[in-house]
């Protein structure tokens, strides 16, 4: 299959809505991130590169789970290349891969989730079961990286807040300034939410590590299986 003829199959996916989704993937991504930050000593699960600053860190001054985030940028890669096999698998043989992605980013969330809730407390973060449960939570964010960027690419990026914010901000000045408004419009209606989803993710990921530790991990797995159970394929040619 030809690069036009993907477009156009990824164009004919459907959602009960763009924004929900993009909404609701960029809270599980702000809540995993957070929660692995907060529960694996500064492990970044999302936010993969963030890990390179906290290892530049380590080297001023001792701190812990320096192997974890040593791990975690080899580990990412992996995954990011198995899922974008798995993709390419599948517009070779016309199969649509959506659900079966959502799926095995459900399925590592859970991992995260039941491995970190058996081992808490968490005391020794270069511990190998530590480590384990930090890529089970990499390897969910690894996966919702690559379908942000494959079946998702109609939707504003949900994992990575940056170039989200930076836009918004042009965007608000072109507006303020009087200039073509239309695109600029279109722009922050597309990216506000997921923005908006995020710092909530976050959020709510402090409140929730706080009173149930990773138990609080059923949010953003909730929110993903939502997305996943809703989702439908377009019947129009």
């Amino acid at each position: 299959m030809n690069v036009t003829t993907t477009k156009t199959a990824v164009d004919k996916l459907e959602f009960p809505s763009g924004l929900t989704v993009s909404t609701l993937l960029a809270f599980a991504a702000g809540f995993v991130d957070t929660c692995g930050f907060i529960m694996l000593f500064g492990l970044f699960t999302a936010h993969v590169t963030g890990n390179f600053v906290l290892i530049g860190a380590s080297l001023a001054e001792s701190r812990p789970g320096i192997y974890a985030k040593l791990l975690a940028f080899p580990a990412f890669m992996i995954v990011v290349a198995i899922t974008r096999f798995y993709l390419l698998h599948c517009e070779r043989r016309l199969r649509d891969p959506t659900r079966p992605v959502l799926v095995a980013q459900m399925t590592f969330l859970a991992l995260f989730l039941a491995t970190g809730v058996l081992a808490s407390p968490i005391r020794d973060a270069d511990a190998p079961l530590a480590i384990l449960i930090g890529i089970f939570g990499v390897t969910a964010m690894a996966i919702q990286n690559s379908a942000s960027r494959t079946i998702f690419a109609a939707h504003a990026p949900t994992t990575v807040m940056t170039g989200n914010v930076t836009q918004v901000v042009m965007d608000l000045v072109d507006l303020s300034s009087r200039a073509d408004a239309t695109q600029a419009k279109a722009r922050l209606h597309k990216m506000i939410p997921p923005v908006i989803g995020f710092a909530a993710g976050a959020i709510a990921s402090g409140l929730g590590v706080a009173w149930v530790g990773f138990w609080s991990l059923l949010c953003p797995l909730l929110a993903v299986a939502f997305v996943c159970v809703t989702y439908r394929r377009s019947t129009s040619p």
